[in-house]
């Protein structure tokens, strides 16, 4: 797969606004066709077919009983001997030699009555990508011999696909088998279907999308697409690593795929480099990487039955955006100490650089509890963590990959093009770039924010000590650097982030996504300084509820920060989503997908939370905390929530209402209402009103162009 020709063209650098992509391929039929009567042609590997790429896709026929004889072709050569009888009476094949752009199957039945014909076309794209992504960042620095494969090559970083084998010793550890058919003396046995099965895994690595992928699964003989390994149970876990970065390199790591949990049970793992976010910070480009190495799967493995996406942090976000913005590459979600999206942290990330800053000077004398209090979260350590570790992802350079060289990174004065490792640089595509200053678009806004606003009516902090944070707090330029005015959007960004659903109102696909957000609290005692705060997972359920009127289909396990704890929650959860996702599988009734994901949750399946390794109890989660839960998991806010926002903290950049100062709790000097006048001259933030540029998305599977073979129309660029 990773080795296939590669037509090079010439890249398009136009910025280009998305466009919906076509809907899931149907067979076409004469208009005069009695119904059921002529067969139907369905791509499987990607049920897109607009979207297909690397030059092959697993192809189904669908035909009546008694149809005779069924002649396939593809762009008028004969293809037949490809497919293969189901046990459902279908035709199971693998076409390949597709030519990139479109292709044209048909089927046609012959023999007992007239002949009867079904066409179809598919969009072949290269396997270097892009399919929907857009153009691709350049430079764009390869890391395949990370993971053993040879040296490549800019810019598309290709390899040939190596497979190896791996073995689970009766001792608990994976250990490298030179042949897989050998069974060394401590090989452990797999349990599938309830049969054992020897514990030899398959791990195949490649390059898909310019990125490194790995797949991995149970070893029965050599996969094939028609003919499933009996050590498969039929699923994909797929997993996403964390982090979030600015790219513009492959990538040393994947989500990881050899996991005893997943292969113990025969489902098989897939990941890709572009799947962890602190290589790519960007979920459409994350979901177009996971859709190409899917179909790639399948074209191995044959069809699968569900797909469970898997990740924390980074990772969580990714399965969250993409179950929402690019439903059906992943059927259901288990994200871990999430994140709804990348644009919603970055008002708290960048609040906490501006806090730590003022804190190291003007507001030295605010105490520990002053800071927590304006912070908001249950330890200000968290905020320094912020600090240390992320805020520099706001900077021009402060956070490039040690595989981007350090002569290619931008300087503004020798090398005004280089490579800039602001995160938004992932986000070219939807946001566009700033003429002025050639960084991409920002939508980060800080104008109006009332920082301690919680403090102050609280007492915590005197009107003074309020007057002076919010008048020396003080913001980011565009290469984040330290200045005395506070941030503002760039209009244009703030209009692309909602319309493409950028920050994840959770009102597309997630509405029919079963969730089982798993909340490995690290609010506790000892555990402050983390980033990975609990809100989050309730930030998530207000959009939920606000947009469908029901998070039904989002559960909230909670535990401590423990092997035990975290090891009993995922064995549990990766148990209980597949029997969710079975039951909707099965559900042939006329129910929406919506109805069918609420009415199919598993009884035992509900909010809740760990007491220990083996205590689990299920109870209502709700913020603020409550019950037995609430008190053994209490869960505080953020800089932004303690500033006036909602739950929901999907705002980026607030509506204003002027300043009046009968809305406090305290009296201000001259003075102090002098310096509160200068630093909200336009007004304070009113989050009573929707965010400006806030608007209902405009779609799911949304494309911004395949450059390379202009398959997928451009539109005009913004």
């Amino acid at each position: 797969m990773a080795n296939r020709a590669v037509r090079s063209s010439a890249l398009v650098a136009a910025l280009t606004a998305p466009v919906l992509l076509l809907g899931t391929a149907t067979a076409v039929a004469a208009p005069d066709a009695p119904p059921g009567r002529w067969p139907a042609i369905e791509t499987v590997s990607n049920p897109r077919a607009a979207l297909v790429s690397g030059g092959q896709v697993l192809v189904r026929v669908v035909v009546p009983p008694r149809a005779g004889r069924v002649d396939v072709s593809a762009n008028g050569h004969d293809v037949t001997s490809s497919f293969h009888a189901q046990p459902d009476g279908s035709l199971l094949g693998l076409v390949s030699g597709l030519r990139d752009g479109v292709n044209d199957l048909s089927a046609r039945t012959s023999g007992r009555g007239p002949d009867r014909r079904a066409h179809l076309r598919v969009t072949n794209h290269p396997i270097t990508g892009p399919v929907f992504s857009g153009a691709q960042q350049l430079p764009f620095y390869c890391e395949t011999q990370a993971f053993g494969l040879p040296a490549a090559s800019q810019p598309f970083c290709g390899a040939p696909t190596q497979v190896s084998y791996q073995y689970r010793t009766t001792a608990g550890t994976f250990a490298p088998l030179a042949d897989p058919a050998s069974r060394p003396a401590d090989l452990a046995t797999a349990t599938v279907g309830g049969h054992a099965v020897p514990y030899v895994v398959r791990v195949e690595r490649g390059t898909i999308d310019r990125a490194v992928y790995e797949m991995a699964a149970l070893y029965d003989g050599a996969p094939s697409p028609v003919s499933p390994e009996h050590g498969w149970n039929g699923k994909l876990v797929y997993t996403f690593g964390g982090g979030c970065n600015a790219g513009y390199h492959q990538g040393s790591s994947t989500g990881g795929v050899v996991n005893d949990l997943f292969l113990a049970q025969g489902y098989a793992v897939a990941s890709s480099t572009l799947n962890v976010l602190d290589n790519n910070c960007s979920p459409i480009i994350s979901a177009e990487a996971a859709m190409m190495v899917k179909e790639h799967f399948i074209e191995t493995y044959g069809p699968v039955a569900h797909t469970i996406g898997w990740g924390g942090s980074g990772g969580a976000i990714q399965q969250y955006d993409i179950a929402e913005n690019y439903p059906g590459i992943v059927d259901g979600i288990i994200p871990g100490v999430s994140f709804p999206d990348p644009l919603s942290t970055g008002g708290p990330v960048s609040d906490c650089r501006l806090l730590e800053r003022y804190f190291a000077g003007p507001g030295a004398s605010f105490t520990a509890a002053q800071k927590q209090s304006v912070a908001g979260f249950a330890s200000y350590d968290t905020c320094v963590s912020w600090d240390k570790t992320f805020a520099s992802r706001a900077t021009a350079t402060g956070s490039c990959n040690a595989a981007i060289p350090v002569s290619a990174r931008w300087d503004p004065v020798t090398n005004p093009r280089g490579v800039k490792c602001n995160s938004n640089e992932q986000l070219a595509n939807q946001l566009g770039r700033d003429p002025e200053t050639g960084f991409v678009r920002s939508p980060l806004d800080t104008t109006g924010v009332q920082y301690g606003l919680a403090a102050l009516k609280a007492g915590t902090i005197t009107a003074a000590q309020f007057a002076d944070l919010n008048a020396a707090i003080g913001g980011l330029d565009h290469t984040g650097t330290p200045v005395p005015q506070r941030i503002a959007a760039d209009p244009k960004a703030l209009a692309a982030v909602y319309a493409d659903d950028l920050v994840n109102s959770a009102s597309q696909g997630l509405r029919e996504t079963p969730i089982i957000d798993q909340r490995t609290d690290l609010d506790l005692a000892g555990f402050g300084n983390d980033i990975h705060t609990t809100e989050w997972s309730y930030v998530m359920r207000q959009r939920l509820l606000r947009a469908n009127g029901t998070a039904g289909n989002q559960v909230i396990i909670e535990n401590h920060p423990t092997a035990a704890e975290a090891g009993s929650a995922s064995v549990y959860e990766l148990d209980a989503m597949d029997r969710w996702l079975t039951a909707i599988d099965a559900d042939s009734s006329h129910r929406s997908r919506q109805q069918k994901v609420l009415a199919n949750r598993p009884g035992d399946l509900g909010d809740g939370c760990y007491l220990s390794a083996a205590s689990r109890i299920t109870e209502k989660l709700t913020y603020p905390a409550s019950g037995r839960c609430g008190a053994q998991y209490p869960v505080a806010a953020d800089t932004r929530m303690v500033a006036g926002e909602s739950l929901a903290l999907d705002v980026l950049k607030c509506r204003l209402k002027p300043l009046d100062f009968r809305d406090y709790p305290v009296t201000f000097t001259a003075a102090d209402r002098q310096r509160l006048r200068a630093a909200f001259p336009a007004g304070v933030c009113d989050y009573g009103r929707p965010g400006v540029g806030q608007r209902p998305p405009i779609g799911t599977w949304l494309s911004y162009g395949d450059e390379r073979t202009g398959t997928t129309p451009p539109t005009k660029p913004r």
